[in-house]
């Protein structure tokens, strides 16, 4: 339904590994998914953990990549250096916003405090009529499993409409998260 218009897909990912070797292969498998199919990966412009791992395969695979880093963060020498492209900003502010007008839909994958604020942001925007783009939470090993509970609780305790199902799709694996585009 979406698929014919993406060209270009942010992905919000941890630059840290994690402990489970299922986010390295989820951001592996979303990696050449991308590029196979010609989407461009816009994403926070790491090299490390989650993202390094995510941009290394849509790179390794042909596919086309645009970090987008405050610049603060590229004088820790945390940039990835072989990207298709590489913007630098002069905040996290203006970090998101870049990544947000450079895309045509959102995945999440697992990572920390950073994922989490970008999700929230992005939904939120949505919930407030901002844009109308694709969000999909992919909960790889039931890593999500809390954020799910806590919509459920803030839904029960009357903080969010019950209509949030609509402001973003959860997905288990790469598979249905682009069943959900398709």
């Amino acid at each position: 339904m979406y698929m014919e218009k993406i060209q270009s897909i942010a992905v919000y990912c941890g630059a840290r590994p994690g402990n489970n070797a299922a986010y390295r292969l989820v951001a592996e498998e979303l990696g050449r998914e991308l590029a196979l199919r010609k989407i461009r990966l816009v994403y926070g412009g790491g090299g490390t953990g989650v993202m390094g791992t995510l941009s290394d395969s849509v790179l390794d695979n042909g596919g086309q990549v645009t970090g987008v880093i405050p610049r603060f963060l590229d004088s820790h020498e945390i940039a990835h250096a072989g990207l298709t492209e590489l913007i630098k900003v002069d905040s996290m502010h203006i970090r998101k916003q870049t990544m947000f007008d450079r895309a045509d839909a959102f995945i999440i994958l697992p990572g920390g405090i950073g994922t989490l604020d970008e999700f929230f942001e992005i939904i939120t925007w949505k919930q407030l009529k901002q844009h109308n783009k694709p969000v999909i939470l992919v909960n790889v090993s039931g890593c999500w499993d809390s954020i799910n509970t806590l919509i459920e609780d803030l839904v029960k305790n009357d903080f969010l409409h019950s209509n949030i199902s609509e402001i973003f799709s959860v997905a288990d694996n790469i598979s249905d998260a682009f069943s959900i585009f398709d």
